[in-house]
């Protein structure tokens, strides 16, 4: 099965010389279509880097970045924020949602900004917030939801669409047991349907949900536990966390 996304031999040092910081070293991961990978790690151990790195929002210093069979390397701006908008979906902890927008405006403005007209992408977007229960605060403004609810329109957000390979950094952080639970409940339906998520967390009882379990420490990656997973093998496993082999 082919990888949604991978990285070879990564490498990102900011700065030079002695004041050179090194936050990945040789970072080799693939993510396959229907597999949730967690990333864990110290603070400072580069998952954040990973993250940017993975979604086209910083180059790596070496190595080689392939998202949905696209090589990164000598991409131009303007094409990487279309495979973005296209192809890459980002959850963040602080939710990063409009305040002067709805629900519905949150979700639906990735589509308008590539091109889809304005209705098209407010029947899209309600549809992508009907699937996590969202369908009745469509209207609301970010202000008036809760903290479980913005998280869910900001997840709405990052999969409208056709957008295949999902990341998630500390997308529970802001939230309680429940709704943290909650969150990761969601992207692993979503994985079910064939995405690829990727989501960085400091909670091991969250990083449970996911297939695999990759640990960083100084930019490296030290361990793994799970396996590679795909679609046919996540359909067999029922709802919850895949039990550890």
């Amino acid at each position: 099965m082919t990888a949604l996304l991978k990285l070879r031999q990564v490498s990102k040092t900011y700065g030079e010389g002695e004041t050179a910081v090194h936050a990945l070293r040789d970072v080799d991961l693939a993510v396959a279509p229907g597999e949730l990978v967690a990333i864990m790690g110290p603070s400072g151990s580069g998952k954040s880097s990973l993250l940017t790195i993975a979604g086209s929002l910083e180059d790596p210093t070496s190595g080689e970045v392939v998202v949905d069979g696209t090589r990164l390397h000598g991409m131009s701006r303007k094409h990487k924020a279309a495979l973005r908008r296209r192809s890459i979906g980002f959850v963040f902890q602080d939710f990063n949602l409009l305040a002067g927008l709805t629900a519905l405006e949150n979700v639906a403005m990735p589509l308008e900004l590539d091109g889809t007209s304005a209705r098209e992408a407010r029947v899209t977007a309600g549809r992508a917030l009907a699937e996590l229960g969202l369908a009745d605060r469509a209207e609301h403004f970010p202000d008036d939801l809760s903290g479980g609810e913005r998280q869910r329109v900001a997840i709405a957000r990052a999969i409208v669409g056709d957008r295949r390979l999902l990341l998630a950094d500390e997308p529970t952080g802001a939230l309680d047991s429940v709704n943290g639970e909650s969150v990761m409940r969601l992207l692993r339906d979503i994985t079910r349907r064939g995405a690829a998520a990727v989501v960085v967390t400091h909670d091991a009882q969250l990083a449970a949900w996911a297939d695999r379990v990759v640990f960083l420490r100084d930019g490296r990656v030290v361990d793994q536990t799970g396996t590679p997973a795909g679609p046919e093998s996540l359909l067999a496993t029922g709802p919850g966390p895949r039990p550890r082999p």
